[in-house]
């Protein structure tokens, strides 16, 4: 062998030897490959929905709105966004963006490959450092990838390529860069450009000139040291930058240039409105209802672009405003009005007077928030009425009302110890008898009374041992707002509706969140159609003659109500209702309870706020109902003494019944009542008129002019307390009946 062959034969390993070790470097770089793409398609797993990119878009601010869908009540956000179309940003905004953030927007497919070589060799060679990312990338950053904005790795950058090339794939230009500029962050809470523009300018994206467009071009670079109101120099020299690429890119001319780099910045900045921006006694209420009863958290009040649809009728809202503050100037120093206003068929709060000023005091005197109810004095009467129209008494059925009086305890008094005789219960309403109404809650039942408020709307705790027969005087704690509810109860024909401030809630999407325009699932009958309308007409004789007068109407409208005043008048009520509104009215004093001027109503109050609110309205009368099934009821021991007639009339007026019972001694009137008693009669039921509206005729010339304002209302003092107490008797019955409801 020739050692020419010999030579060949290691030349051939060695050739084998780099084909393999080329192989096998082949081999580990498509194995690298392969992880490198499996990780790759791993980090791309579960990419976002990027077909509607502005549902990303989700940190806009909630806006509460009062029921005519345009006045804004109160605003919530963790930043200022105001979404706007392209046709609504001036054309030299949308150039001098492009101009600095992605010159080649038009050209590249949502990456820029030239754009990440340039800003590579510029960072590598010390230059300044630049970014590569294009608006659309941008745009994916602050909307779909948002949540990992801060996420500095090869992983965050590869997702959001291939989200960008998605997004172009779906998008025209235009649209892409109309959505960037309602995202991107402008400094100040401004996000969008239209925010950013009246944030800095007080003006429309549309309305902006070259050096404002500019200047806003160059903040989102750097929002916090770009700010034009921190650090204007800073802002400038930025702004002057934008003007430079608006040139080189054919955008403006030198001339142009020239002259916009020796502008001043001409900032008109203009502060965001931030939470309640009216009626703040009213939205705060709304607000707690959004947090406790709905269970909306603030950040999704805040952020969540809800739209939520109020109650609250801005003429309404308006007119209980001023007739209040009419009102309030006759009252006095450190004393106070507040006032709601129903809508009995809805149950849709209207109105809400909470008091005089919120920046004083968020006190809402109207809903009891930060500092609880108020005594409503004879007012509330009207449950223990509907408890006895409930029980089969008649309000014809008569009862003591002179004064003094003691019963079983506890002495008290009518206002000014006036003696009314024996009278009807209706009668005794009308002039608000406060001897005749303990009388008749002692007779039928504190606890049941309690039932019925409770029933009819009173969310308050009601202490029946503590109060005694007291209670039926409006010695416990309630406020306008529930009071109102209970009143509209009657309005409605004896069906309670929860009261709500909300008509709806809608998302950005237009969702229905919440909606509660249909009253049904807030409503149940808790009264019969005939003992609503039996206590209606009992209530309409207190405005037509009784201490209501002053809120009569003189355009015809049915009005019914009772007024209300506690102790050294305190607290002086009117809860008034017509079928279109339940009015409630409270006046005194915002801290430690201080007597108002003696004599002072608020039936006034609702009678200007009506004539306001109904003006232009044909008059309304409440549906006629039948009678209630009434059995002849008699207690001798309580005074209350049973009738006997069908035709709910008497042959005797209040007053000469007055006098006649008033001669006599109470022996006597306990001994005629017991005769009667053992006649164990009943009461036929009356289906031609209803006894209420007899209760009228009953009270017939007992009382003054219009606007005479009776002190029936005035509570009496308590001694000892009071208790349920036995002795009811039914005359339809062969036994007493013992009443079990300890008090």
């Amino acid at each position: 062998m020739s050692s020419r062959a010999r030579i060949q034969i290691p030349q051939r390993k060695k050739r084998h030897r780099v084909a393999l070790t080329l192989f096998i470097l082949l081999l580990f770089l498509a194995a690298i490959a392969a992880v490198a793409l499996g990780v790759c398609m791993w980090w791309l797993r579960g990419l976002p929905d990027y077909t509607n990119v502005n549902d990303f878009n989700d940190s806009q601010p909630s806006v509460m709105y009062a029921n005519d869908s345009k006045t804004v009540l109160a605003r919530f956000r963790l930043e200022n966004r105001i979404p706007v179309t392209m046709n609504n940003i001036a054309p030299v905004a949308l150039k001098s963006v492009v101009a600095i953030e992605d010159e080649r927007f038009y050209t590249h497919g949502g990456v820029d490959l030239w754009g990440i070589a340039r800003a590579s060799f510029n960072n590598i060679t010390g230059g300044s450092r630049e970014g590569a990312s294009t608006i659309t990338q941008q745009l994916v950053r602050n909307t779909i990838l948002a949540d990992e904005m801060n996420d500095i790795s090869l992983k965050r950058k590869i997702r959001e390529a291939v989200l960008a090339l998605k997004i172009e794939d779906n998008f025209s230009k235009d649209d892409i860069l109309t959505m960037y500029l309602n995202a991107i962050n402008f400094g100040s809470g401004a996000y969008g450009i239209e925010a950013a523009s009246q944030r800095y300018f007080s003006k429309h994206a549309r309305e902006l000139t070259l050096t404002e467009a500019a200047l806003l071009a160059g903040i989102p670079q750097s929002p916090t040291y770009n700010n034009p109101l921190k650090y204007p120099q800073n802002a400038i020299n930025r702004r002057n930058l934008v003007l430079q690429r608006m040139v080189v890119n054919g955008y403006i001319s030198q001339d142009d240039y020239n002259r916009a780099v020796s502008a001043p910045l001409g900032l008109k900045p203009t502060e965001f409105s931030d939470g309640i921006v009216a009626y703040p006694y009213f939205s705060s209420f709304v607000i707690s209802q959004l947090k406790n009863n709905y269970k909306i958290p603030e950040t999704q009040l805040k952020k969540g672009a809800l739209r939520i649809i109020t109650t609250l009728d801005p003429f309404l809202q308006q007119t209980a405003l001023d007739v209040a503050d009419k009102k309030r100037q006759t009252l006095g120093e450190n004393h106070d009005i507040a006032m709601t206003v129903i809508e009995p068929q809805t149950g849709f709060i209207k109105a809400l007077v909470g008091g005089e000023n919120y920046d004083v005091s968020q006190v809402n005197l109207a809903t009891g928030a930060g500092g609880g109810g108020r005594p409503c004095g004879s007012a509330f009467k009207a449950f223990t009425l509907v408890t006895a129209l409930e029980k089969g008494i008649s309000p014809n059925t008569t009862v003591d009302c002179n004064s003094p009086a003691t019963i079983d305890g506890y002495t008290l008094s009518n206002d000014g110890n006036k003696s009314y005789g024996t009278r009807s219960l209706a009668s005794a309403l009308a002039i608000s008898s406060n001897t005749g109404f303990v009388r008749l809650i002692a007779s039928i039942g504190i606890s049941d009374v309690v039932e019925t408020a409770h029933r009819m709307g009173i969310k308050s705790q009601l202490d029946a041992r503590k109060a005694g027969a007291a209670l039926t005087l409006g010695t416990e704690n309630v406020t306008t707002l529930e009071m109102t509810e209970a009143y509209a109860t009657i309005a409605s024909e004896g069906v309670h509706r929860d009261s709500t401030p909300i008509e709806f809630i809608s998302n950005a999407r237009g969702q229905v969140l919440i909606d509660n325009r249909n009253p049904v699932p807030r409503s149940k009958r808790v009264l019969t159609k005939e003992v609503a309308y039996a206590a209606e007409q009992a209530l309409e004789l207190v405005v037509s003659r009784g201490t209501g007068t002053g809120a009569r109407l003189a355009s015809g409208q049915a009005v019914a109500g009772k007024t209300g005043t506690s102790q050294n008048y305190n607290d002086v009520t009117f809860y008034g209702i017509t079928p279109q509104y339940a009015v409630g009215i409270w006046a005194g004093s915002r801290g430690k309870p201080t007597p108002l001027k003696t004599g002072t109503h608020v039936t006034d109050v609702f009678a200007d706020f009506m004539k306001v609110a109904l003006s232009g309205m044909p008059p309304q009368q409440f549906v006629p109902q039948e009678s209630p099934e009434y059995e002849y009821y008699s207690d001798p021991k309580h005074q209350i003494h049973g009738v006997h007639t069908s035709s709910h009339s008497y042959s005797l007026s209040d007053d000469e019944e007055s006098s006649r019972r008033s001669s006599r001694s109470h022996e006597e009137n306990t001994q005629s009542e017991s005769n009667k008693s053992s006649h164990n009669t009943k009461h036929a039921q009356d289906k031609n008129k209803s006894a209420a509206a007899q209760g009228e005729q009953d009270a017939s010339g007992t009382r003054g002019t219009q606007n005479t304002q009776s002190s029936g209302d005035s509570p009496a003092r308590k001694e000892s307390g009071a208790h349920d107490v036995p002795g009811a008797q039914r005359g339809d019955q062969k036994d007493n009946k013992t009443s079990n409801n300890a008090a």
